[in-house]
């Protein structure tokens, strides 16, 4: 029902009829006739209400049934009760206690590729583009697509523009025309409207300023497209979880949505969500906008926390930032927002080009806010990254770190960036220059960093991989049956084989964390020649590089080929360093904007609790910390107490929360196998975000 995401195959409507009693009434009695008491609704806020409603009546409705003699007694009682599970499908994200909806992240990748072109051109001649995207009553995607490519002003229906706007946005578009800036993108929400409740159309055009725009307006391109990998693994894990609350379902549960908070399925009362998503809508007729923005929850508000908000503390002190370990995409992003938060919170922003190698040869300059213009949306590490550990140029790092007086060091990278954290923190005990606040921020594609459940760049590699895999499947379409055996990277870690098999519809997928011997492979073989016979005549697999030493790709691939032979035939396929995957999605430039903001208010708020008698000095666990998201919340981790959590030969975390998705992946691939529920979420009410009194600038 409503609108869709990525479309829908079983089809989908905004019903007028169901808003009819009548039209419940008959919906109830298609219902009884089917003996169908479960239903599971997929939709946005206008779907789910109207689901709820008809739980409400529906006993009421099966005794208008009994009255016109459409059923009897005895099937009133067969489907007493109605058990209703919703999932939230909706590409506007404005529907409360939901942190992403089904749908969202895909309309982002819309929105971020029309703007990425836009830009190139833009880049040829000195334009203003105004962008309108989609959004009548809440303005997630305009904003979450303003902070993914970087844009200069945003308009959105929770927050109208203070009188005089038109006069400020123009100042500061002539601002940043002189500091150089050859392209400014306004984007406006379709819902935006001023103080007075006025709209603001993307035809905003002011007198007296020169600017040439161009309107682009998406419309429903938004809508369009393939899924993206994060949408297509969010329906999947959403999807098991709304199952598993209809069978727990007793007469007086109530009936909940089931969403993702964080990194966390939870459920939540169906009736709290609908009522919270109303008064975000009554808080803004009244044009309480404030308000309006609290409900909308922490996802929008923590997207809220632009440097123009943040005070100017007073207190000067030189923060380095640097990349280490392999690129990832949406390195960028968070060197950009680390730059920029750090020299709105007053402090110079040093940054250090290739890693530790560039550290002690040197390479360290200031850089200023405009230097990091247009970084968002640039894929790999323009500072330069190097694999160099610390451990071996001690002296000449702890040199140049007097030299620059670096009072804090923020280092965003993968494993080794971990184990470079760690050799830092034990060379404290002999280099005072090492006792200052230090940070990681994860960033790898393999994902294969303890204490955080997802690591920068590793959603644009997963991108890679389901494009590369649904492109490599179509390309076998009206060929005669075939397998395909695809190679992934990630060291040791599965995570980039086992959710991109989850995401492209994997038969089988091979990681080293499970391990399997040739029994699993030859019902594997077995599994893909049952499955051949039936309509669907294509099979992916899916290896991760380093799964097992002996059965390689080449090895794995002559088995299928042999024992396949005149049922399927093989190809292989390994997708290299494509996987690094170009431009950043916008899901990497957004998380890497808002986990760098937050680590450098970490590092403000530390340098602060450790600056003594004139200089800082801190050799507390506590102040070298790993900034990870563990299940729902952002957490700083000392990196020692994550030393015992780490399998260091194979350089992965030793628990790993992906591995519960692998039973899922056989259960779609119709492998009889059972599902762990240990992991279900439970009901929880639908938190409100109280207004913080002094701390409401910093969001979250």
């Amino acid at each position: 029902d409503g609108g869709t995401g990525g479309g829908t195959v079983i089809g989908s409507a905004r019903c007028k009829e169901f808003r009819t009693h009548e039209g419940r009434l008959k919906a109830a009695h298609n219902l009884v006739q089917r003996g169908i008491t479960y239903l599971c609704v997929i939709g946005g806020d206008g779907s789910l209400t109207g689901a709820n409603l008809f739980r409400e009546e529906w006993s009421g409705l099966l005794n208008e049934l009994i009255e016109q003699g459409l059923i009897d007694e005895d099937a009133a009682r067969r489907n007493s009760k109605l058990h209703i599970v919703g999932m939230v499908g909706s590409i506007d994200n404005d529907f409360c206690g939901t942190d992403m909806t089904i749908g969202t992240d895909s309309a982002l990748h819309r929105i971020i590729e029309v703007v990425d072109a836009i830009m190139t051109t833009a880049q040829s001649h000195q334009r203003t583009f105004v962008l309108e995207v989609m959004g009548r009553h809440c303005g997630y995607l305009a904003l979450v697509s303003a902070l993914a490519c970087g844009a200069d002003w945003v308009f959105i229906p929770e927050m109208p523009p203070e009188d005089g706007w038109e006069d400020n946005m123009c100042q500061k578009l002539s601002e940043s025309r002189s500091r150089g800036s050859r392209l400014n993108i306004i984007i406006v929400a379709e819902g935006a409207i001023d103080r007075q409740g006025q709209h603001i159309t993307s035809d905003l055009f002011i007198p007296g300023v020169n600017l040439r725009s161009l309107v682009t307006i998406l419309g429903h391109v938004q809508r369009g497209g393939t899924p993206s990998a994060f949408d297509r693994i969010l329906a999947s894990r959403m999807g098991v979880e709304a199952v598993l609350a209809l069978l727990e379902a007793s007469t007086d549960t109530p009936a909940c949505v089931v969403s993702l908070v964080g990194n966390q399925a939870v459920r939540l009362p169906l009736m709290e969500c609908v009522q919270m998503t109303q008064e975000v809508q009554k808080a803004m007729d009244e044009k309480k906008f404030d308000e309006a923005v609290r409900l909308r929850g922490s996802t929008f508000q923590g997207s809220l926390c632009e440097p123009s908000a943040l005070r100017r503390p007073q207190s000067s002190f030189n923060v380095a930032v640097m990349n280490v370990g392999a690129p990832a995409a949406g390195m960028n992003a968070a060197v950009r927002s680390a730059v920029r938060v750090g020299i709105t919170e007053g402090h110079r922003m040093f940054a250090v080009n290739d890693g530790f190698e560039g550290f002690y040869k040197g390479q360290i300059k200031e850089i200023k806010w405009g230097d990091v213009g247009g970084w968002t949306g640039q894929g790999g590490s323009l500072l330069g990254t190097k694999r160099t550990l610390p451990a071996k140029h001690l002296d000449k790092i702890a040199e140049q770190m007097r030299i620059h007086n670096i009072s804090a060091l923020l280092v965003i990278g993968g494993f080794e960036a971990f184990e470079s954290l760690l050799e830092l923190y034990e060379a404290r005990a002999h280099y005072q220059e090492f006792c200052i606040p230090m940070c990681i921020l994860p960033a790898t594609i393999s994902n294969n960093v303890p204490g955080t459940d997802h690591s920068l760049g590793a959603d644009t590699s997963l991108n890679a991989i389901v494009e590369t895999c649904d492109r490599i499947k179509q390309s076998a379409s009206g060929t005669k049956r075939r397998v395909f055996i695809i190679e992934t990277m990630g060291g040791y870690c599965g995570y980039l084989a086992t959710v991109g098999g989850l995401a492209a519809g994997a038969d089988t997928v091979y990681i080293y964390e499970e391990p399997f011997d040739i029994r699993d492979l030859q019902a594997n073989v077995e599994h893909l020649t049952q499955k051949m016979k039936t309509s669907i005549q294509r099979g992916l697999v899916l290896r991760n590089e380093n799964s097992n030493e002996n059965f390689t790709t080449d090895f794995i691939y002559q088995l299928y080929s042999e024992e396949g032979r005149g049922v399927f035939d093989c190809r292989k396929n390994i997708l290299g360093h494509m996987q690094q995957g170009g431009a950043p999605s916008p899901f990497d430039r957004n998380f890497g904007t808002k986990v760098a903001a937050k680590a450098i208010q970490w590092i403000s708020r530390t340098l602060k609790e450790s600056y003594k008698e004139g200089r800082v000095f801190t050799n507390s666990e506590d102040t070298a910390c790993l900034l990870g998201m563990r299940r729902r919340a952002m957490v700083f981790q000392p990196v020692v107490q994550l030393r015992e959590e780490t399998d260091f030969v194979h350089r992965i975390p030793k628990e790993q929360w992906w591995l519960k998705l692998r039973p899922l992946m056989k259960i779609l691939a119709k492998y009889k196998t059972s599902y762990d529920v240990s992991d279900a979420g439970q009901l929880e009410h639908v938190t409100r975000v109280r207004p913080k009194e002094s701390d409401a600038s910093a969001g979250n």
